[in-house]
């Protein structure tokens, strides 16, 4: 994409330091990166994400299992939530951008939050049942007019939304109290399993023809997710990317590093894999604002960035392509339907083969990003995308 002194990133209000459109960039494809450290177990999942869920419930029982519910609480929720905000800085960016420009907002944007919702379906569909898209669409579409609102109607929102939020977690946890201890048992495996067995074909019709289970979570984090995209327009409002944000980076970095991910990863550990709902959605976003805090810290003090963080901002700029891209090139290493990968290794062989899926993935996914920008202004999904919402506002 295109970005010129126009651009709201690199104005604001010290048009002098671009620095913080490499920021943005930079937490961009951090989070894309952090969120295949969540999605890579379940594609390396013989079972997929039936398998996946089974094994959040199991407790370890040696070395290799702990290393994995480790590995995984570390990303857990962390880069989702990242990601979320994100969404929320960028739909303020686009905000300002239409203002400066003389454009009504939202505008045209609902045909943008189509096209997305449309991207998210199509990428539900044939590639990954985990896909983000879906719900950001619907959100960005109610905080769009919500961003009209006045900054105390917006703070009542997000207090609404948390509120609605920390009342679902509070009512799980209270079930989890008064329900009666299921009886021990091992899980029941899949038959037929399509993640081994089936073909490119028998997956989509899987995910169709369970996708109330499987689109369960985008209606469950909706209230979150419009609370974070709310969350994330304040903080670019407020100069969390400059110089003039130091107080608000260091508290997030306090509440977030000193407090939520230390109990993120004792429950995570300690507290077995019913409290996935709430380190997931109540205590990884807390955590996820303090890296938001620490990146935009480091892009003030330093304002260039080295080899990881060039390769980071390319994917960042990239970020739908290389979302759907890396779900898809794990899909074709572990599926059936390509080469199969995650069905033929022993369960011991688990961590350190999905490590490696995921290093696989992560190099493709930059090497492709970085070849991609050097003759592209923008990805290929972002370019289609694009395209289609100036055809639509056109007609």
């Amino acid at each position: 994409m295109t970005r010129t002194v126009a651009d709201p990133a690199v104005r604001g209000p010290h048009p002098h330091r671009p620095t913080r459109l490499v920021a943005l960039d930079v937490l961009r494809g951090i989070a894309i990166v952090g969120t295949l450290g969540t999605n890579i177990w379940i594609l390396t999942d013989p079972e997929g994400m039936v398998g996946y869920l089974d094994r959040l419930a199991a407790s370890p029982t040696d070395g290799w299992m702990w290393a994995e519910k480790a590995l995984q609480q570390l990303a857990q929720g962390k880069f989702l939530g990242l990601l979320t905000v994100m969404f929320g800085i960028g739909l303020a960016i686009q905000q300002a951008s239409a203002r400066r420009a003389g454009r009504p907002w939202p505008g045209g944007y609902p045909w943008r939050a189509a096209l997305l919702f449309l991207d998210g379906l199509l990428n539900f569909l044939l590639i990954a049942e985990f896909d983000v898209l879906m719900g950001y669409a619907v959100t960005a579409l109610v905080v769009a007019f919500l961003l009209t609102r006045s900054i105390r109607a917006q703070g009542r929102w997000i207090l609404a939304m948390l509120t609605v939020h920390i009342t679902m977690i509070a009512l799980y946890l209270l079930s989890l109290l008064t329900a009666t201890p299921a009886e021990p048992g091992g899980s029941t495996e899949l038959s037929p399993n399509p993640y081994a067995d089936g073909s490119f074909w028998d997956l989509v019709l899987f995910r169709a023809e369970h996708a109330a289970v499987f689109r369960a979570e985008t209606i469950l984090i909706l209230p979150l997710s419009i609370a974070l995209f709310l969350v994330g327009a304040r903080l670019f409002h407020a100069g969390v990317f400059g110089p003039e944000g130091g107080r608000i980076r260091r508290r997030l970095m306090v509440a977030g590093f000193g407090v939520a991910a230390p109990t993120d990863l004792l429950l995570g550990l300690l507290g077995g894999g019913d409290l996935v709902l709430v380190t997931r959605y109540l205590v990884a976003p807390v955590v996820a604002l303090a890296i938001l805090a620490l990146v935009a810290e480091f892009s003030v003090r330093r304002p260039s960035t080295g080899f990881a963080g060039r390769r980071l901002s390319e994917i960042g700029r990239t970020a739908l392509s290389c979302y759907i891209l890396q779900n898809l090139v794990a899909s074709i290493l572990c599926y059936g339907w390509g080469f199969g990968l995650a069905a033929r290794f022993a369960p011991e062989a688990r961590v350190p083969f999905t490590v490696a899926i995921y290093l696989v993935v992560i190099s493709v996914v930059a090497l492709f990003a970085h070849c991609w920008l050097r003759r592209f202004e923008r990805g290929p999904v972002e370019w289609l995308w694009q395209a289609s919402y100036r055809r639509l506002v056109r007609s």
